[in-house]
C-alpha cells in the first residue's frame, strides 16, 4: 500500500439534501475506507464539498423563486452539518461557488486552452425565444427514444437510466416555457474525448480490468465502443464559473468540467490551512488518487476528468473508483421528486444516536455489484437480532460477568484457548476485503468475531462454572476479554461511536491495524475496566411504525395529486390526438439488444406489416417472456435509428405498483391490425 492517499467522494448538488441512497452509494463506504487507512497510518486527505453550478440549483431556485445564491447557500450549510452529525469524517467539505475555486477551474480552462486541446465549435443549440435563452440539456423535456418516458431529461432519462442528448429526444420543449425550442448558432469549446480513445483503452480496459470493479470497466468500455465524441466544456448560462476568455463573455464553464476541479480547489484551501503541500496529493508519484461515485457518475470520473488531466499533464490519474450501484426503499426506487427517500438530516432528528445503527444497516445492505433495498423492518432486525442480539451481548456479558466476579480487575490468562490462536486473523481478512473494496465481507468477518466471542462464552458457560473452578473462571474471562478487545478495536472503520465506547469501557487505547495483526494480549496484570455500559437499545415497533406512516402519508400524497408520479402532459386538441394511430399487434420474436442491458429488439405483426421495434423493456420481460403476447403499438410513429436499429413504432405499457411494467393488452379476440380509438 502507497503511503499517502486522496480519496474523494462525488460532490452532492446544493439543490437538496442528503438521502440513504447517497449515503449507501458513497459516503459511508468511502469513509469505512478512509477510517482504515488512517488506522493503517497513512496519510490520508478525504474531500468532499458542496457542487454548486449544477443546472439542477437553478431548477430549484426558479420553483422557490428564489435567487440561486440563497439556494445552495441553504443546502450547502444542510448538507454539511448532516455529514458531520453522522459522523462522515472529511478533512474538508468545501463549495463550488467559493472564490478559490473559481479562480483554480478558470486557470485550469486556460491551461487547456494554452495547450490547444480545445476545439472552438460553431454549433446550433436549443434556444427558448420565450424566455429568451439558450437551454441546457436539463432544460429540456421530451420523449425517451428508448422507453418511451414523456419526461426524460436532454441527458438522461431517469425512468430507464439511458444516457440522453437533446437531439435524441422525441418532441423535445423547454422546461421553462413550455414551448417548442428553436436552433440557434452558437460558440463553445469543445474537448476532444474521441482524440482520447487509445488512452483511455490501455489505461482502465488493459491496465485495471482486474482490479477494478465489472460495472465501472463495462461502463467504460461501452462507451468507447460506442464512440466518443467531443463534449462540449463551456455553456450558454448565466449561473456558473465565467469563460475567462474575452470571447467567452455570457458563457459558464460546464460544470462537469469545474466541479471534479473542486476536489482540487479543496485539496488547496486545506493545505494552505493546515501548512501542507498541496501538490503532494494531486502530483506526488506515490499518491493513490481513489474516487467513490456511484453509477451514475462513472463517465465523469472515468472518462471526461481523467482526460482533462491527462491534457493538462501535471496530475495523477485515479488508482481506482469504486462506484456502486443505487439503493431502492422500500422495493420502490428512490426518488426526490416523488419525496420517496429517508432523509439523512430528518434521520438524526428522528433517532438521534442511530448513527452507527444505520452505518451498520446500510454497509451490510451496500449495492456493491447490483442494486439493493432498504426496509424499516430490515432495519429494525438488524439492529436487534444482529447490532444488540449479537455484537452487544457478547460484549456486555463479559464486562458485567468481570466486574461481578472479580470487581472489574483483568483477571490474570493462565491458558490458552483454541479460539484465541487465530484471533489476529481476523484483523487481516477484513483489511483485506476493505482492500479491495467489498465493506459487506468486511463487515461480515467482524461480525463473525461477535459470534465468536458469544458461542466461546456460551459453550464455556463461566456463570456455571464459577461455583466450582475460579481458576477456570479467570481463564475463560480473561480469553473472553481478548476477543472482545480485538472486537472494539476492528470496529472503529465500521462503527465509530461503539467502538470509541468499548475502548473506553476496556481503558485501550487505539491501535494500528498492524499492531491488531500482530497482537497476542492487549491487557497487562492489574488491568482495571471501566463500568459496563449498553452498546445498542433495542428498536420498538412504535418507531418502524412512525417510519412506515412517514412513507404511507408521502405515497398517498403522492397518488392524491399525481397516481403515477408524473407530470401531466401539456394539453393536446381533438386533432392532434387524431394524429395517433394505434393498434393492435403481436409480438413475433424478441432478443436482446447488444450492449443495451435494458433494450429488447422485437418483431410485431401489426396487422398492417411486420415490422422492428425497439422498447426499453428489458428490465420487466425476458425475451421469450414476450414473445406471442397481444400489445398495443403506436404505429405511425417516425423511425427512429436505437443502437444502431431503426424503430418503427412504440408499444404501450404501463406500471404496477412494484415499478414493473405491464402490457397495455388489447382482448385475445381482436384481430392484429385493428384500430383502437
Amino acid at each position: 500500500m502507497s503511503k499517502t492517499y486522496t480519496v474523494t467522494a462525488a460532490l452532492p448538488y446544493a439543490n437538496g439534501p442528503i438521502h440513504i441512497g447517497h449515503l449507501a452509494g458513497v459516503y459511508i463506504p468511502a469513509d469505512i475506507y478512509v477510517r482504515y487507512l488512517r488506522r493503517n497510518g497513512k496519510d490520508v486527505l478525504f474531500v468532499c464539498g458542496s457542487d454548486e453550478h449544477g443546472v439542477p440549483v437553478t431548477i430549484r431556485a426558479k420553483k422557490e423563486g428564489v435567487s440561486v445564491q440563497e439556494v445552495v447557500n441553504r443546502y450547502h450549510e444542510l448538507i454539511k452539518s448532516t455529514f458531520e452529525k453522522l459522523d462522515i469524517s472529511f478533512n474538508i467539505y468545501d463549495r463550488t461557488s467559493s472564490a478559490h475555486h473559481h479562480q483554480n477551474a478558470q486557470d485550469f480552462f486556460l491551461k487547456l486552452n494554452k495547450n490547444n486541446v480545445f476545439l472552438e465549435k460553431q454549433t446550433e443549440q436549443f434556444y427558448d425565444e420565450e424566455a429568451g435563452e439558450f437551454l441546457a440539456d436539463r432544460y429540456i423535456i421530451g420523449q425517451c427514444p428508448n422507453c418511451g418516458n414523456e419526461n426524460a431529461y436532454g441527458d438522461q432519462c431517469e425512468k430507464c437510466g439511458s444516457t440522453l442528448s437533446p437531439e435524441e429526444l422525441i418532441n423535445p420543449k423547454s422546461a421553462l416555457s413550455g414551448a417548442k425550442p428553436q436552433k440557434r448558432l452558437t460558440k463553445n469549446w469543445y474537448l476532444p474525448l474521441n482524440e482520447y480513445e487509445s488512452f483511455l483503452r490501455e489505461w482502465v480496459l488493459e491496465n485495471h480490468s482486474n482490479d477494478w470493479k465489472a460495472n465501472v470497466t463495462g461502463q467504460v468500455k461501452s462507451w468507447l465502443d460506442d464512440g466518443l465524441k467531443p463534449r462540449a466544456m463551456t455553456r450558454d448560462l448565466d449561473w456558473g464559473i465565467p469563460v475567462p476568455l474575452d470571447e467567452g463573455t455570457g458563457k459558464v464553464l460546464y460544470v462537469w468540467f469545474d466541479a471534479p476541479i473542486g476536489y482540487i480547489s479543496a485539496t488547496q484551501k486545506w493545505a494552505e490551512e493546515h501548512g501542507k503541500d498541496w501538490k503532494k496529493y494531486w502530483q506526488g508519484n506515490e499518491t493513490e488518487l481513489i474516487h467513490f461515485i456511484g453509477k451514475d457518475n462513472i463517465v465523469f470520473h472515468c472518462i471526461i476528468f481523467p482526460v482533462m488531466l491527462k491534457a493538462h499533464g501535471e496530475y495523477i490519474l485515479p488508482t481506482n473508483v469504486p462506484a456502486n450501484e443505487f439503493l431502492n426503499l422500500e422495493n420502490d426506487k428512490i426518488s426526490t421528486s416523488r419525496n420517496w427517500a429517508v432523509w439523512a438530516h430528518e434521520f438524526v432528528e428522528d433517532l438521534p444516536g442511530k448513527q452507527d445503527v444505520l452505518r451498520y444497516v446500510l454497509t451490510a445492505n451496500l449495492p456493491e455489484n447490483k442494486d439493493n433495498n432498504f426496509t424499516w423492518k430490515d432495519f429494525q432486525l438488524k439492529n436487534n437480532s444482529e447490532l444488540v442480539g449479537i455484537l452487544g451481548n457478547f460484549f456486555n456479558r463479559v464486562m458485567v460477568l468481570i466486574q461481578k466476579y472479580f470487581d472489574g480487575k483483568v483477571p490474570t490468562k493462565t491458558k490458552n484457548y483454541p479460539e484465541l490462536e487465530n484471533l489476529h486473523d481476523f484483523p487481516e481478512d477484513i483489511g483485506r476485503y476493505l482492500e479491495n473494496f467489498e465493506f459487506r465481507n468486511a463487515l461480515k468477518e467482524l461480525m463473525n468475531l461477535a459470534r465468536l466471542g458469544n458461542q466461546f462464552l456460551q459453550s464455556q458457560e463461566p456463570w456455571k462454572k464459577i461455583k466450582t473452578d475460579e481458576e477456570e473462571v479467570k481463564n475463560i474471562l480473561a480469553a473472553s476479554l481478548e476477543i472482545a478487545a480485538m472486537l472494539a478495536q476492528c470496529a472503529g472503520p465500521f462503527l465509530p461511536n461503539a467502538s470509541e465506547k468499548m475502548l473506553q469501557m476496556l481503558d485501550l487505547e487505539v491501535l494500528s491495524w498492524q499492531e491488531l495483526k500482530e497482537k497476542r494480549s492487549f491487557f497487562s496484570q492489574a488491568h482495571s475496566l471501566g463500568e459496563a455500559q449498553l452498546l445498542f437499545d433495542k428498536i420498538e415497533d412504535d418507531m418502524v411504525t412512525a417510519q412506515l406512516q412517514k412513507l404511507e402519508n408521502t405515497k398517498k400524497n403522492n397518488q392524491m395529486t399525481n397516481p403515477n408520479a408524473e407530470a401531466e402532459k401539456e394539453e393536446i386538441n381533438f386533432d392532434d390526438f387524431q394524429k395517433v394511430d394505434l393498434r393492435v399487434g403481436t409480438i413475433l420474436e424478441a432478443k436482446a439488444v447488444e450492449k443495451a442491458d435494458r433494450l429488447l429488439e422485437l418483431k410485431v405483426d401489426t396487422g398492417l406489416d411486420v415490422r422492428t421495434i425497439v422498447s426499453g423493456i428489458a428490465e420487466s420481460f425476458s425475451p421469450q417472456e414476450v414473445v406471442g403476447k397481444k400489445c398495443t403499438v403506436l404505429v405511425n410513429l417516425a423511425p427512429r435509428k436505437i443502437k444502431g436499429i431503426t424503430s418503427q413504432g412504440m408499444l404501450l405499457f404501463t406500471e404496477n405498483k412494484d415499478g414493473k411494467l405491464v402490457f397495455v393488452n388489447p382482448d385475445n379476440e381482436v384481430p392484429n391490425g385493428a384500430g383502437i380509438a
